[in-house]
């Protein structure tokens, strides 16, 4: 089986500090074949207040090129970014996005609207059901507006607040209430020509995935993407295998890679 994690941190994101030939090395033990490194470029901060240091790509560039020279006939090693909040400023999405090498994009929301403050979702006291509801409300309106935009091949951690909700802070909130709003999210994403990523949070979370999967096949989507969202060696792949297996479960035949931003598939 060909494996692959598309969602990985290096020492360029600023709660990493792994190498990312260590994360090559770890990818090439734990079996992959591919890597993708998707390191974060949010354009606003995790207090909400906009980015004004654009995105180092000369750097990104600079340590793929190493590392894939390194590790050439045992990991094959692509270039993303994990692209967060790109609806803040669609003129400085289109900028950033504008890169020579650039292999894939996520594009992930992990802030509040501009409406809701802008904060990031791990900055949340999340005390009670009610507060994770009204976040949740604003999570997915937000992301509504995200899923139509060309500034991402595959849409992020479709459940990221769930992580500071359950299982950091401990409530027990459900999405019955927004599959909905997830539904139609999901049509826009395939009729826009895009796909979901299958994000295992360091394999803590495959199972919790099956009923946005279900949805996704039910509007046609079809491609998927996997990552591990690793920010160190010890959590690359994680999650990997055991997503993949929930994924062919669920009906799909194939999960997604990417070179220059165009999909490939690679069968179950």
């Amino acid at each position: 089986m060909y494996y692959a994690d598309y969602h990985t941190h290096s020492r360029l994101s600023p709660d990493s500090d792994a190498p990312l030939l260590d994360m090559a090395e770890a990818a090439a033990r734990a079996g992959l074949s591919e890597l993708c490194i998707t390191d974060h470029y949010d354009l606003v901060e995790m207090d909400g207040t906009p980015r004004t240091q654009p995105l180092d790509w000369p750097a990104a560039v600079a340590q793929w090129e190493e590392v894939r020279r390194r590790m050439a006939g045992r990991l094959i090693l692509k270039l993303g970014v994990e692209f967060g909040s790109p609806t803040y400023d669609h003129t400085a999405a289109r900028r950033t996005l504008d890169q020579s090498l650039l292999d894939f994009v996520i594009g992930s929301l992990h802030n509040y609207s501009p409406e809701a403050g802008g904060a990031d979702f791990y900055l949340g006291d999340y005390t009670s059901p009610d507060i994770c509801y009204a976040a949740l409300d604003d999570y997915f309106a937000h992301m509504a507006r995200l899923a139509p935009l060309p500034f991402y091949d595959s849409l992020g951690h479709i459940i990221y607040p769930l992580r500071y909700m359950c299982m950091r802070d401990g409530q027990s909130v459900s999405l019955d209430r927004y599959m909905d709003a997830i539904r139609e999210i999901l049509k826009t994403v395939v009729e826009t020509g895009h796909g979901i990523e299958v994000n295992t949070y360091n394999g803590r979370t495959v199972s919790d995935w099956r009923p946005i999967l279900d949805l996704y096949r039910e509007v046609g989507g079809e491609i998927l993407t996997v990552g591990s969202d690793a920010h160190a060696p010890r959590n690359v792949a994680r999650g990997i295998r055991d997503a993949y297996a929930l994924i062919a479960e669920a009906g799909f035949r194939y999960v997604a890679v990417y070179a220059r931003r165009k999909p490939a598939f690679i069968p179950l």
